[in-house]
């Protein structure tokens, strides 16, 4: 099962390498990751995907907590949140092929950010897998280049993850 897991941490050199070597240590696949500074200059923000059993997802926040750096962690998927991903794609575009790739950015609400002579830069935001339905849709596209940012999320409603 695919999971969500958000974990503030102290902001300081080698927090990150220590739970990614956790993951790794256990053989653990990391999906996607992004970390990033947060209103506190001191604390992290670490949000990860990984496809896990309870019974590994249990094992694996058992050791994070474990780890002097993590402050506190949450996992998104046992209850309601918003998760959003960036992604950019670079796809040949000439001729007729190119009112086709526009046409099918707007569908996605996609933004063509950038137009050079045989090619369109698309920004897209989403889930995961409106993400992918948008790679899949470009199968008579030359896809060129992708880059995605990896999962953000947040609890829905009044739960929060701080201090």
């Amino acid at each position: 099962m695919r999971r969500i897991i958000s974990i503030l941490l102290e902001n300081e050199a080698g927090a990150l390498s220590r739970v990614v070597g956790l993951f790794a240590q256990r053989n653990y696949n990391i999906e996607s990751l992004t970390v990033a500074a947060t209103e506190d200059e001191t604390l992290s923000r670490l949000t990860l995907t990984t496809f896990a059993t309870d019974r590994q997802i249990e094992q694996i926040t058992k050791q994070l907590n474990k780890l002097i750096e993590i402050v506190k962690l949450v996992d998104l998927t046992e209850g309601e949140h918003v998760e959003r991903e960036l992604m950019l794609i670079k796809v040949k575009a000439v001729g007729a092929q190119r009112a086709e790739v526009k046409r099918t950015a707007d569908v996605f609400r996609g933004q063509i950010i950038d137009v050079a002579h045989g090619a369109y830069t698309i920004q897209l935001t989403g889930t995961s897998d409106k993400l992918d339905a948008f790679i899949r849709s470009m199968a008579e596209t030359v896809v060129l280049e992708v880059v995605r940012s990896g999962v953000a999320g947040l609890s829905r409603g009044e739960k929060v993850l701080s201090l």
